[in-house]
């Protein structure tokens, strides 16, 4: 008879934050279903990774019935047994000026409101939202089974205006931190804690160029995070260590929201 373990469905698995994220709960003996637009990378260094992925991506809405489905098919194999101990919502897109737009823009990638028509904030709201609900939603019952939590990965973007970070994505990491806030209100009668990390900037493939100098100027820690500093908070947050923590969003920038 298989060993129930506890189990996270993580989005955006496939770099950064979320594959530190899978490193650090894989290493506590977490079985870890991860959902990504990227095929399951084989050189990731734990077992199952593979039979455990979902490739998707979460712009596409009409697919989320079968995307439940697949999900719920997993967590009801005795490894889970119909449980769902924590979710993750950590895919976000924050699309940037490209070829002749970013020329007549100096170089400067950031998308702002003259910027961005229907079909942008249409893709970013999907992704980085409607995603986060329409999951949550779909798998609240295995979520209430194992009194579990979720975790909305937010960012320093949603709170401030950010030289780097469109209107788009700003905007909707906002919104997410209020839907955190609405899941924490709904879940917690439950047994479902919800609360939300708002990183700052991360030591990633995806820095932007000029990051040095806003770290330099912005940040009082004067260095970048580490993407495995933001998968331990994720995990304290995911634990019975923070059992009383619900509908929070806490900073984890080295002190650049100040």
């Amino acid at each position: 008879m298989a060993t129930l373990k506890k189990t996270l469905l993580l989005t955006g698995a496939s770099r950064g934050i979320g594959h530190a994220t899978v490193k650090h709960f894989h290493a506590a003996e977490w079985r870890v279903i991860t959902v990504s637009r990227q095929p399951f990378d084989k050189i990731c260094p734990w077992p199952q990774g593979e039979k455990d992925h979902i490739q998707l991506d979460l712009n596409e809405m009409s697919h989320f019935d079968d995307v439940i489905a697949r999900v719920k098919a997993k967590l009801a194999e005795p490894e889970s047994g119909g449980k769902l101990a924590a979710l993750v919502n950590n895919a976000g897109i924050s699309p940037k000026l490209t070829g002749a737009k970013l020329v007549e823009a100096n170089g400067k990638p950031r998308m702002g409101v003259l910027d961005t028509d229907i079909a942008i904030w249409q893709n970013v709201f999907n992704v980085n939202l409607f995603a986060t609900a329409l999951l949550a939603r779909g798998l609240f019952d295995e979520l209430k089974v194992a009194q579990g939590s979720v975790v909305n990965v937010t960012s320093i973007a949603g709170g401030k205006v950010h030289p780097f970070a469109g209107v788009a994505y700003a905007t909707s990491k906002a919104a997410l931190a209020a839907l955190t806030r609405e899941m924490a209100h709904d879940f917690g009668p439950h047994g479902v804690r919800c609360n939300a990390i708002a990183p700052g900037e991360i030591d990633t493939s995806i820095l932007s160029p000029g990051t040095d100098a806003l770290v330099e100027k912005e940040i009082p820690m004067k260095r970048l995070g580490k993407p495995s500093e933001v998968a331990q908070l994720i995990y304290f947050l995911c634990t019975s260590q923070s059992s009383y923590v619900n509908g929070a969003e806490i900073h984890v920038n080295g002190g650049e929201h100040v």
